[in-house]
């Protein structure tokens, strides 16, 4: 799904090429069957971080995602936190993109939602929709918590929860949230870096899973097996509040 490779390279770190491909992005994003409200919000952010500039982005970027674990995004840290079950799933789903022909060069951890979404992209409409299923209850607890700060990357994972197919009630989520300390601050970010980093593979923390966002020529759309994620109404991670 073309829909979801936009999202997927809007929620990575913005770069001036993909500024330039705006109309292209805008041109896909008018085609896709999603919902009016989202056809809009989506062109609306792409139109805006087109003409910003891509240092303040950039910035706007790094406050976001790799400032605290609330906005993480690594599927795994709000699922299995630093516990030992988030190593075994980093496998798993490494092996689900080996077998779908994944072509394996950029060092990024395979639970990096847009190196997931560019896979699920490659898989047909309806195993995209499952795969997205599958992590709703995580897709909806970003955008709200997005909502919160005021940015408008909620809007990419409102298209996303849309896409999926799931009916997730998000104002009694919004009402949990809002009980949240904010992890991002300088005092929250101290306490963090206090604590030793869980690493992945047997070269520490530099030399983690190494995968690429590119499937290769044989990947096959109807390899894709749903992974055993978690009962989205049971988060296993407490960066996830209960009953979402």
């Amino acid at each position: 799904m073309d829909i979801i490779r936009v999202i997927s390279l809007l929620l990575d770190y913005p770069e001036l090429q993909l500024q330039q491909a705006s109309s292209d992005l805008l041109a896909i994003v008018r085609q896709a069957d999603i919902s009016a409200k989202q056809q809009l919000q989506l062109t609306e952010f792409i139109n805006e971080r087109s003409q910003s500039d891509i240092m303040d982005w950039q910035s706007e970027y790094d406050g976001l995602f790799e400032r605290g674990r609330s906005l993480s995004l690594l599927l795994f840290e709000h699922l299995h936190g630093e516990s030992r079950d988030r190593g075994q799933a980093m496998v798993d789903l490494m092996q689900q993109y080996q077998q779908a022909g994944l072509d394996i060069g950029v060092r990024e951890l395979p639970d990096y939602i847009p190196l997931y979404l560019e896979f699920l992209a490659t898989q047909g409409e309806e195993n995209a929709r499952l795969g997205l299923a599958e992590v709703a209850h995580i897709l909806s607890v970003l955008q709200c918590r997005l909502e919160q700060r005021n940015s408008n990357y909620q809007a990419l994972f409102a298209a996303l929860l849309e896409l999926s197919g799931v009916q997730v009630e998000l104002e009694p989520l919004r009402e949990q949230l809002k009980a949240e300390k904010p992890d991002h601050t300088n005092e929250a970010l101290d306490k963090v870096w206090e604590e030793e980093m869980v690493t992945f593979g047997p070269g520490a923390e530099n030399d983690g899973c190494a995968t690429s966002s590119k499937p290769s020529e044989t990947q096959r759309r109807d390899q894709y097996v749903p992974m055993q994620w978690t009962d989205a109404t049971k988060p296993a991670n407490t960066n996830i509040p209960s009953g979402v």
